[in-house]
C-alpha cells in the first residue's frame, strides 16, 4: 500500500510549478493530438465518416479544448515553435522550453499510441494487413504529414514557415491586451478558429504540420510500430522540415507583430485625476493610521503648511510578477 508520506510528497511534487506546466503542456497536446489524429484516420480509412473539412475542424476545436485544459497554467502551447518563439523573444525564460517540449513530445507519442490501439483493426482492414508509407493503401499519413507529389522539399519548407508565421503573428494579436485582444473567455474558440481557417486557406500543400511536436512524435512511433525507416526517408527526407521550419517561422512572425504592431501602440500617459485621487487616498489611510492624530470639524478652515500636513507613507512596492501571456 501507498504510505501517507509518500502520497504528502507526491502532492508536494506537483505543485511546483515546472511540474504542473509540464503535465499541463503533456494533457493539452495528448488532448489536441486524439482528436486531430482521429479526424485523419477517418478520412483516410473511411471516406464515407471523414472528410478534410472535418480534419480542420477536429484540430481547431481540438485546440480549444486543449487550451481550457491548460491555458492558466502552462499557457498551453502544445506547440514547439510557439514555445521556441516565446522564448527568443523574451516572454518565456529558456529554462522552461525544454520542460515545454518535452511534456508536448511525450503527449503527442502518447496521442499516436491511443489513436493507432483505437483504430488498429481498420488500420489492417483497409490496408490488407500491410503498414504503409506510400500508395494507395498508405496508413502512415493519420500520424505525421508527407508531400504530396506535386511538391518540392524547398517549396514545402517555405510553406511551414509561412504558415507558422502567420499562426504566431495571430496569436500575439490575440492576446495582446494593448491592441484589440479576443474577449475575455472567448480566447481558447479564436485559437482554434485561427488554426480552422490556416488549414483551409494553406494546409492542401504540406498538411500544415506547423508544429514539431505534432508531427515528429507520431512519425517516430510509426517507425517503432512497423512503418520502417521510410517515414524518415519519404519526400526527399521531408521529416526534418516539419521541426526546423514551424520555429524559424513563429519566430518571424512574432518578429513582424513586435516591430510593426507592438512598437507602433500609443501608450496613455497616466490621468492627473487618478494620481491626485491615490494621493488623497494615502494621505486618508495614514492619518488613520495615526492614533493621536487631531481631528477637524467639516467647518474649521485647515491650513496645509509643512508643518502641520499629515505625513504620507508610500506604497509598498508591488510584489507581483506580471502573469504570463497565455496562448
Amino acid at each position: 500500500m501507498v504510505s501517507w508520506s509518500g502520497i504528502t510528497r507526491m502532492q508536494q511534487i506537483l505543485k511546483k510549478n515546472l511540474v504542473r506546466e509540464f503535465l499541463a503542456e503533456f494533457m493539452s497536446t495528448y488532448v489536441m493530438m486524439v482528436f486531430g489524429l482521429g479526424s485523419v484516420a477517418h478520412m483516410v480509412l473511411s471516406k464515407k465518416h471523414g472528410s478534410y473539412l472535418a480534419v480542420n475542424l477536429a484540430f481547431g476545436f481540438g485546440v480549444t479544448m486543449g487550451v481550457h485544459v491548460a491555458g492558466n497554467i502552462s499557457g498551453a502551447h502544445m506547440n514547439a515553435a510557439v514555445t521556441f518563439a516565446n522564448c527568443a523573444l523574451g516572454r518565456l525564460p529558456w529554462r522552461k522550453f525544454p520542460v515545454y517540449v518535452l511534456g508536448q513530445c511525450l503527449g503527442s507519442f502518447l496521442a499516436a499510441a491511443t489513436i493507432y490501439t483505437l483504430f488498429y483493426t481498420a488500420i489492417l482492414h483497409f490496408s490488407g494487413g500491410q503498414l504503409m508509407v506510400t500508395g494507395p493503401v498508405a496508413t502512415a499519413g493519420i500520424f505525421a504529414t508527407y508531400l504530396p507529389d506535386y511538391m518540392t522539399l524547398w517549396w514545402g519548407f517555405l510553406n511551414e514557415v509561412w504558415m507558422t508565421a502567420m499562426l504566431q503573428l495571430c496569436l500575439f494579436a490575440i492576446t495582446d491586451q494593448k491592441n484589440n485582444p479576443a474577449l475575455p473567455g472567448t480566447q481558447a474558440l479564436v485559437i482554434g478558429i485561427l488554426v480552422v481557417t490556416i488549414g483551409m486557406s494553406l494546409g492542401m500543400n504540406t498538411g500544415y504540420a506547423i508544429n514539431p511536436s505534432r508531427d515528429l512524435p507520431p512519425r517516430i512511433f510509426t517507425f517503432v510500430a512497423g512503418w520502417g525507416k521510410q517515414v524518415f526517408s519519404d519526400g526527399e527526407n521531408w521529416w526534418w522540415v516539419p521541426v526546423v521550419a514551424p520555429p524559424l517561422g513563429a519566430y518571424l512572425g512574432g518578429i513582424i507583430y513586435v516591430v510593426f504592431i507592438g512598437s507602433t501602440i500609443p501608450r496613455e500617459p497616466p490621468k492627473l485625476e487618478d494620481s491626485v485621487a491615490y494621493e488623497d487616498h494615502r494621505i486618508t489611510i495614514s492619518s488613520k493610521m495615526e492614533p493621536h492624530a487631531s481631528t477637524a470639524s467639516p467647518l474649521t478652515p485647515v491650513s496645509v503648511s509643512p508643518d502641520n500636513r499629515p505625513s504620507v507613507h508610500p506604497a509598498p512596492p508591488l510584489q507581483e510578477s506580471m502573469a504570463q501571456e497565455h496562448f
